[in-house]
């Protein structure tokens, strides 16, 4: 389903934003089910976080979420080649194309943020991902690959998996001019937490809740809905050093002082994009969420999404967070389609 998106300070004649709305779940036993609502909704696509240090299995929860959907598009979003060997990801690939068919799944790759940051590890070089996607594509149309030095190739029998060549779009997580050159070579398209051009199919990460007509966006509600919003905002700035240019960044940093340097990416990731954890709490307040953009009321989301399409975004996926995901999806959509 494609959105007409239209910015509130258009006037009449604005001909709007088209922008495909997608959504990203966290992996949990919940997901399955928030995708068949999300389907219900108009979203296009499904995406599913894969970190194994917080969530659960991502192609366990993606083979249950296509048992109980019929339309949207599924995939991780993203996974990263140092959690497993190619073949392993392209037999679960063939898996999940198997029960979904491949019109319906999308993978997304990308060099670890999350994904290895948890372990605490940097993200990997950017010729080791484009190796295994290389790798992975190959596998997947049914070639042999040179891997550890022996040659290996998919060989299911009939009944054991989808005939080759699989044929279904990788997507590639990247921020920096090194991803983006990756993603012209070797994706379809191109998925970011800020607006990336020069793609037909460019994916934006959108975190946040949309506030009710007056609601304080630092409500117990919109908190819950958005504080992890705001936490991945300082996360972010303390991983890539600079954490100085947020406003009590420095202050948000010293909390963690109580935690040996070697653990302080376990403390710092705890909760990560679920909720705010007890480091962070004081620090993720309404002023942080509503100046980041995290938290408000549906006009300014819709110019906010109208801003990101005249930058080159094509397609949103939002995430949704707190103790009620049906009502955020629901909410997002809502503004969205208005």
């Amino acid at each position: 389903m494609c959105s007409d998106v239209t910015g509130s300070s258009g006037g009449d004649d604005d001909p709007g934003v088209d922008l495909e709305i997608s959504c990203a779940l966290n992996s949990s036993s919940e997901s399955p089910e928030h995708a068949r609502i999300a389907e219900q909704l108009g979203y296009r696509r499904a995406w599913f976080y894969d970190s194994p240090a917080l969530y659960t299995d991502v192609w366990v929860q993606l083979c249950r979420a296509a048992e109980r959907t019929e339309r949207i598009a599924l995939g991780p979003g993203v996974t990263v080649p140092s959690l497993r060997h190619p073949m392993t990801t392209a037999a679960a690939i063939a898996t999940l194309v198997d029960l979904a068919g491949a019109e319906r799944v999308m993978v997304g790759v990308g060099s670890g943020f999350t994904g290895r940051m948890t372990f605490g590890q940097r993200p990997l070089p950017w010729r080791v991902v484009a190796e295994y996607v290389r790798a992975v594509k190959a596998l997947l149309h049914g070639d042999e690959v040179v891997w550890d030095g022996a040659p290996i190739k998919m060989m299911q029998w009939p009944g054991f998996g989808p005939a080759r060549p699989i044929d279904v779009p990788i997507i590639i997580a990247a921020g920096g001019p090194k991803g983006i050159a990756v993603a012209h070579e070797l994706g379809d398209g191109v998925f970011g937490s800020a607006p990336i051009a020069g793609f037909a199919w460019s994916t934006l990460l959108a975190f946040g809740t949309v506030l009710d007509d007056g609601e304080d966006p630092g409500s117990a509600r919109a908190i819950a809905a958005a504080g992890h919003a705001g936490a991945l905002q300082m996360h972010g700035a303390v991983e890539f050093g600079v954490i100085d240019r947020l406003p009590s960044g420095t202050a948000w940093l010293a909390a963690y002082d109580d935690v040996a340097p070697e653990a302080r990416h376990l403390a710092l990731h705890d909760g990560h994009m679920c909720g705010v954890n007890e480091h962070d709490r004081p620090f993720v307040t309404g002023a942080l969420l509503a100046g980041a953009g995290f938290a408000m009321e549906a006009p300014a989301w819709r110019d906010k999404l109208a801003a990101a399409a005249e930058q080159g975004v094509t397609s949103i996926a939002y995430q949704p967070a707190g103790p009620d995901v049906p009502r955020e999806l629901e909410a997002f959509m809502a503004m969205a389609t208005a």
